[in-house]
C-alpha cells in the first residue's frame, strides 16, 4: 500500500477507523481542531457515528456509553480539555471498559497558549481524575508512530478492559508526514460483559459504585492486580547510540525527536552520548532505563516542560548518577543546536 501525507490529527483518525473504530466524540479546541473536523466526513463514510459534543464533559461520557455497549471509541482533546474529562476517565477505569483517548498537548497551565508542550506527563501518568487509577500512556515521536500506537491502542484497552491515553502535542497534531496503513480490523471479538440487552442470558452489570463495605476495597485490589501485569506485560523504549555511552539523554515524544538530532551533533564533537526514549509513560520502563545506564556517568532529562519526567527517572536511577535538566515549559520548543549547548557545557565536568 502506498503511504499517504497526513497531518497528525488525520493518521490518528484513519488509525482509528483501521483498527474498527466506530464510535468518535468530541469537542473543537486547538491545537487538535482537525481531529473532529476530520472524523465528522471518515466516520459516516464507514459507517460509524460521529458527534460533535456542546462540551468535553459530555463527549467522554458519549464515549462512555458507547464503550458500555461493546463499541470500540474515541475521543480526542488538547490539554485543558482533557482536564473536563479527567472525571469520566476515572469512570471508564471503575468500570473496567475500553476507550481511547488522544491529547494534543498545548501549554499551561489553565488555559495557557495554543503552542506545543509536554506539560501533561504528570496527568496522563499519574491517572489525572479522582481514586486509585492508571491509564496506559503512549508517546508517540512521528505521525508514523502516531498511526501505529492509536491502531494498537484499540487492541490493547480491550485486553485489559482500561482506558489508553496518547499523549501527542501540538507539533505532532499538525504537521504531515507520510503514513503508510495497517490492515483494516474486521471480525473483531465480541465482549461477552457489554451491555447488549440480556434475552437469552444472565443480564451483565457494570458499575463503579460499591456502598457495601468491603467490596470496593477488593474492586480495588483487582484493578491494582491488572495494572501489575500491565507493568510487566505492555512496556515499550528505543535506545539510540547506547552501545559506548559516557552520558544518557532521557526524552520522549517530539523533544526526544529532536534530541536524537542534538545527538548527531554531539557525536560529530566527540561526546559518547546515548539516547533513552520511553514509548509507555505508563508503565515507565523503570528495569530498561536502570540497565541502559549502567556505564553511564550521567544523565540528561530534557522535556517541552519544567521537568515531570524527572521523578520517574530518578526511580530507575539507583546508581544516583547526577541528573542535568533541560526544559522549556510554556510551549518553547527547544533546537538541537540549544540541547547540544547545555550537553557541552556540563559534559565538560566528567
Amino acid at each position: 500500500m502506498k503511504k499517504q501525507l497526513l497531518t497528525g490529527c488525520e493518521a490518528a483518525g484513519e488509525a482509528a477507523i483501521h483498527a474498527g473504530c466506530k464510535f468518535y466524540a468530541g469537542y473543537p479546541i486547538t491545537p487538535q481542531n482537525r481531529f473532529p473536523e476530520y472524523m465528522s466526513k471518515r466516520m459516516p463514510e464507514e459507517k460509524g457515528v460521529f458527534i460533535q459534543a456542546e462540551s468535553e464533559l459530555s463527549a467522554i461520557n458519549m464515549v462512555f456509553g458507547a464503550s458500555v455497549c461493546g463499541f470500540r471509541a474515541l475521543t480526542s482533546s488538547s490539554s485543558p480539555g482533557i482536564s473536563l474529562k479527567q472525571e469520566g476517565i476515572s469512570y471508564l477505569a471503575g468500570c473496567e471498559l475500553p476507550a481511547v483517548i488522544i491529547n494534543m498537548n498545548r501549554g499551561g497551565p489553565g488555559l495557557g497558549d495554543v503552542t506545543p508542550s509536554q506539560s501533561d506527563y504528570f496527568q496522563a501518568t499519574r491517572g489525572g481524575g479522582h481514586g486509585d487509577y492508571r491509564t496506559i500512556v503512549y508517546a508517540p515521536w512521528d505521525i508514523q508512530e502516531l498511526y501505529d500506537l492509536t491502531y494498537i491502542a484499540f487492541d490493547i484497552a480491550d485486553k485489559y478492559r482500561n482506558p489508553v491515553l496518547i499523549l501527542a502535542d501540538g507539533i505532532i497534531a499538525q504537521i504531515m508526514e507520510p503514513v503508510k496503513f495497517k490492515k483494516p480490523k474486521k471480525n473483531l471479538p465480541q465482549k461477552k460483559w457489554a451491555l447488549t440487552g440480556c434475552k437469552g442470558r444472565k443480564p451483565n452489570s457494570i458499575k463503579s459504585l460499591f456502598l457495601t463495605p468491603g467490596i470496593l476495597e477488593k474492586h480495588n485490589w483487582k484493578l491494582y492486580k491488572k495494572y501489575r501485569k500491565i507493568e510487566e506485560k505492555e512496556v515499550k523504549y528505543e535506545k539510540y547510540f547506547c552501545d559506548d555511552i559516557e552520558s544518557l539523554i532521557v526524552s520522549f515524544g517530539t523533544c526526544a525527536r529532536i534530541c536524537y538530532e542534538s545527538i548527531k551533533i554531539t557525536r560529530d564533537k566527540g561526546f559518547k552520548i546515548g539516547l533513552f526514549r520511553p514509548i509507555t509513560l505508563w508503565p515507565f520502563p523503570y528495569k530498561q532505563l536502570e540497565e541502559t545506564i549502567e556505564n553511564a556517568k550521567k544523565i540528561y532529562v530534557v522535556e517541552m516542560n519544567l521537568g515531570q519526567m524527572i521523578d520517574d527517572v530518578k526511580i530507575a536511577n539507583r546508581k544516583n548518577l547526577p541528573i542535568y535538566f533541560y526544559g522549556r515549559p510554556g510551549g518553547g520548543v527547544p533546537t538541537p543546536e540549544e540541547i547540544y549547548n547545555f550537553i557541552r557545557k556540563n559534559e565538560s565536568s566528567i
